[in-house]
C-alpha cells in the first residue's frame, strides 16, 4: 500500500471512530454542557484511543467540557512510569497518577492460576471513584468496546444466567458516579487498525492479561470464529441488544405476565416474535454497517 493510500485509510479509519464515538455519546446523552470528565487511562490501546478520540471532539464540541487522565500504577513489576507522564505531558492534559501496590494484594489473595480480573477491578474501581470525588469529576470514562459489551453479554448468560451487559452509561454502585463508555460502538479490529495508525506507547498488562485460559477469552475466540464463518453474525447480536422485547421474554420483573388478558385488538406486542420478515441476513447486515 502506498502512502498516499495509507493517508486516505487512516483518514477514513479516524472519521469512522470519531462519528461512532460522537453517536453513541449523543444516543445516550453521554456528555452535558461543563461537564468534567475523568479518563481513565490503563496504557492499553482501548484508552489511549477514547482520549484521543475525545481530544478531537473537544475541539468541535457545540458545548464546552474538561477532560482529565487518570491512571493507577498497580506497582506491577517492571511497569515504565516513565511512559503515561511523558505522553500526557506531551499532550497538555491534565492527569494525576495515583500508585497503590494493589498488584501485591492480588497476588497474595488469589491462588496461582485463578482468575485475577475480579479482585483487580474491584480495588481499581474503588480508586477510581474517590479521585473522581476529590477532583470533582462527574462523568467517569471507561474505554470499553462494542467487543467488550458483546463478550459480557455472553459470559453473564452462560456463566451467570443473567441477560445483562455492560451499558453505555451508568450509575455507580454506590449512586455517587456517572460511568459513561464512549467506545460503544466502536469494533475492537478498528482500535488495533487506529493503534497501528498512532503508535501509541502502549504498557502492556502483567495480570489479567497474562491469563489465557479466562472465560472472557474463550467467549472472545467463539465469536471470532462466529464472525469468520458466518459473517454479519455478531453485528446481529450487537443490534439485537439495542432491540429488546421484554414481551417475548420470561422475566416477569420486565413485563407483567401474570395480567396479560385478550383485548381483541391487534398489538404490537402481540405472538409475532418468529416473523421471518423481521429477519436480516447476516451478510445483508454487514452490507448495511459497512456502508452506513
Amino acid at each position: 500500500m502506498n502512502l498516499q493510500k495509507e493517508t486516505l485509510e487512516a483518514n477514513k479509519l479516524a472519521k469512522r471512530l470519531r462519528r461512532q464515538v460522537g453517536e453513541a455519546i449523543a444516543d445516550f446523552n453521554m456528555i452535558e454542557a461543563n461537564d468534567k470528565i475523568m479518563v481513565c487511562l490503563s496504557g492499553g490501546k482501548d484508552s489511549y484511543a477514547l482520549l484521543d478520540i475525545l481530544l478531537g471532539l473537544q475541539k468541535k464540541s457545540p458545548v464546552p467540557f474538561e477532560l482529565f487522565a487518570f491512571n493507577l500504577d498497580q506497582k506491577h513489576p517492571g511497569y515504565p512510569a516513565h511512559i503515561l507522564p511523558a505522553y500526557l505531558t506531551g499532550l497538555g492534559v491534565p492527569f494525576q497518577i495515583v500508585e497503590q501496590d494493589t498488584y501485591a494484594t492480588v497476588k497474595r489473595v488469589i491462588p496461582e492460576g485463578k482468575t485475577m480480573c475480579s479482585l483487580c477491578s474491584r480495588m481499581r474501581r474503588g480508586v477510581i471513584y474517590r479521585v473522581a470525588t476529590e477532583i470533582g469529576a462527574t462523568k467517569i470514562a471507561l474505554g470499553h468496546h462494542r467487543d467488550d459489551i458483546l463478550q459480557t453479554f455472553f459470559l453473564n448468560a452462560f456463566f451467570g444466567g443473567r441477560l445483562k451487559s455492560m451499558p453505555p452509561k451508568l450509575i455507580s454502585d454506590k449512586g455517587e458516579h456517572i460511568v459513561i463508555r464512549p467506545l460503544a460502538y466502536v469494533e475492537e479490529r478498528d482500535l488495533e487498525a487506529y493503534l497501528a495508525v498512532k503508535q501509541f506507547p502502549i504498557i502492556p498488562c502483567d495480570l489479567c492479561g497474562s491469563q489465557d485460559n479466562l472465560q472472557r477469552q474463550q467467549v472472545k475466540r467463539m465469536l471470532q470464529e462466529w464472525e469468520r464463518s458466518f459473517p454479519g453474525r455478531v453485528d446481529s447480536i450487537f443490534r439485537a441488544l439495542q432491540n429488546a422485547s421484554p414481551s417475548h421474554l420470561l422475566d416477569r420483573k420486565l413485563f407483567d405476565f401474570a395480567n396479560v388478558k385478550a383485548t381483541g385488538e391487534s398489538s404490537a406486542d402481540g405472538d409475532m416474535a418468529f416473523d421471518p420478515e423481521t429477519y436480516i441476513e447476516p451478510l445483508q447486515a454487514q452490507v448495511i454497517r459497512m456502508v452506513g
